[in-house]
């Protein structure tokens, strides 16, 4: 018993109340990795990296399944009163990123998004032969996925816009251009903070699951952006739902969910590497 109680009275002095945190606490023991390469050859004769492009394969044909069916579940019904709604397709999508993610980030990093992967290879967290593999694979799987949805009931799926993503009425495509982008910003700049190894070290004190704040950050920028795109921040979504439904009206503004999800991913990147790391800045041994 005695043992006990010295055992709690060193631990109750060996951890303050107050950690410290911000910048006050950079002097904990971190050191930077170095950056991925551009190209690296080797990859192509491991498993492992074949592994994590079916891994993103499979992930984003789960998530265009489950999305895509649950926006037909919703625009099929004559009055939103009985369906899930806006809230529930801005729910199916954040939930499906956190649910995905969560499975495959061991594996592949859980990107399900071309705009994410090109952020991250920006930032040199991944090569570009890497970056490539996982675009290709995150589009076959969108296209295999929503093909599945339209297969359940084609006339149903083509007569209410099969889940592509255009610019609605009453808005331009500049408005729906800054809203790709801003949204893709929010995003992307949530998976560097989550996922940062350097916070993990740094603010230790603080847990925190990285799948919760990106399927958290994907409702949030569903609800707000569904009204004006349908919300892509996605290219690969809308690439899968525009080939499969088909329409001129669908292509006449996919260039928009290629182009804005890619400058916000860009910007986040810079944003998180530049201001929030500072690490062009750090001084060199």
């Amino acid at each position: 018993m005695e043992g006990k109680e010295e055992d709690v009275r060193v631990g109750a002095n060996r951890f303050s109340e107050r950690q410290p945190i911000g910048t006050a606490a950079q002097d904990k023991d971190y050191t930077e990795p170095p950056p991925a390469p551009l190209f690296e050859p080797g990859e192509l004769s491991s498993w492992s990296f074949y592994r994590a492009g079916i891994a993103e394969f499979m992930a984003t044909f789960l998530f265009l399944y489950i999305t895509i069916l649950t926006v037909m579940g919703v625009v099929k019904s004559d009055t939103k009163c009985s369906t899930v709604g806006i809230q529930g397709i801005a729910w199916a999508f954040g939930g499906m990123i956190f649910a995905l993610v969560y499975c495959t980030a061991g594996i592949s990093g859980g990107h399900i998004n071309p705009a994410v992967t090109f952020g991250l290879l920006l930032a040199r967290k991944l090569s570009l032969t890497r970056a490539l593999f996982y675009m290709v694979m995150q589009c076959l799987g969108a296209i295999c996925g929503a093909g599945v949805v339209k297969g359940f009931k084609k006339g149903l799926y083509e007569g209410n816009g099969g889940g592509a993503n255009v610019v609605a009425a009453g808005y331009t495509k500049g408005d729906g251009l800054g809203a790709e982008i801003v949204g893709t910003f929010i995003l992307v700049y949530t998976v560097f903070s989550a996922t940062d190894a350097k916070r993990s070290a740094r603010d230790s004190h603080v847990p925190i699951l990285a799948p919760l704040p990106i399927g958290f950050a994907v409702f949030l920028v569903h609800l707000a952006t569904i009204p004006i795109t349908g919300t892509g921040i996605n290219p690969a979504r809308s690439l899968g739902a525009a080939i499969i439904y088909n329409k001129k009206h669908a292509w006449d503004d996919h260039w928009i969910f290629w182009v804005g999800p890619f400058i916000g991913a860009a910007l986040a990147a810079m944003y998180h590497q530049v201001v929030i790391r500072a690490i062009p800045f750090k001084s060199r041994p």
